[in-house]
């Protein structure tokens, strides 16, 4: 498979730190997300991309959660979400890779598949492991709803999300032997002095950065397939086309010789 563009390592990124609420047992993480969204915008700038402002808003907040969930995960592990929302009528795409600290995502609205409700899916890939898929159906239009809903009946455990200021988030998980009454009354402002009330235990820290790594020949093994089974039908008279990447919306300008060069390198597997 063509190697996808490494993420900058002189980037610092954003700090996500996680810690252990000792005599609660239960996992903290939190962070400021003011730097991932900027990258995210100076992204949305680049490629010219101008979601709704409603969906923005979604998006935004489900970055913030999705990021500090990704830092409660296994080093190894990489993760996508696909949100599904019936009103606003949106897919929300994020994905992440512990190993390098890259996530992105996209809004999509078109090609959006009505369903009985809204419905929050996720697959996860830890190591060599095969891909492990969950659902969760949820309700209302709050991203942090919808994550707390994967937690109960996916995770199989509990999480709270908190948005403690205006770009900074927290995500409170349950542990074995979780002190469930302190738990389920956490407030906001408990979260925002929880380092005084409760004892820390700090676990890692982890850093984030907004990529994609996706390039002009991952493009090309995406319509590799297409261009095999019609090539007429894909560039019609023309040239050369145009592609959106399909986890971060990034456009891509392949032309007919690049693909008819690449798929006569790389010629299918054969049948079984």
């Amino acid at each position: 498979m063509p190697e996808s563009t490494p993420v900058n390592a002189a980037d610092p990124g954003l700090e996500v730190r996680t810690y252990f609420v000792r005599n609660r047992h239960a996992l903290l993480a939190r962070a400021d997300l003011g730097a991932l969204y900027v990258d995210y915008y100076l992204h949305l700038a680049d490629q010219r991309i101008r979601p709704a402002p409603e969906h923005d808003a979604l998006f935004k907040r489900t970055l913030a959660v999705f990021v500090l969930h990704c830092a409660s995960r296994p080093g190894n592990e990489l993760t996508a979400w696909t949100l599904h929302f019936q009103q606003p009528f949106v897919n929300l795409f994020l994905t992440g890779d512990n190993e390098t600290g890259a996530v992105t995502g996209r809004v999509f609205t078109e090609d959006v598949k009505a369903m009985s409700g809204n419905l929050f899916y996720a697959d996860v890939v830890r190591g060599r492991q095969p891909t492990r898929r969950s659902a969760a159906p949820f309700v209302g239009a709050d991203p942090l709803t919808a994550v707390e809903a994967f937690y109960t009946q996916s995770e199989q455990r509990r999480a709270r999300c908190f948005q403690l200021a205006a770009e900074e988030f927290a995500l409170l998980a349950e542990h074995p032997d979780c002190d469930l009454a302190w738990y389920e009354n956490v407030t906001v402002e408990d979260l925002r002095r929880l380092d005084q009330t409760e004892t820390l235990a700090p676990l890692e820290r982890r850093i984030y950065r907004w990529h994609c790594g996706c390039n002009q020949s991952r493009m090309l093994q995406v319509l590799a397939p297409a261009f095999r089974d019609d090539p007429a039908g894909l560039f019609g008279s023309d040239e050369k086309i145009e592609i959106r990447c399909p986890r971060c919306g990034a456009r891509h300008t392949i032309t007919r010789e690049a693909l008819e060069a690449f798929v006569a390198q790389h010629p299918p597997p054969p049948s079984p």
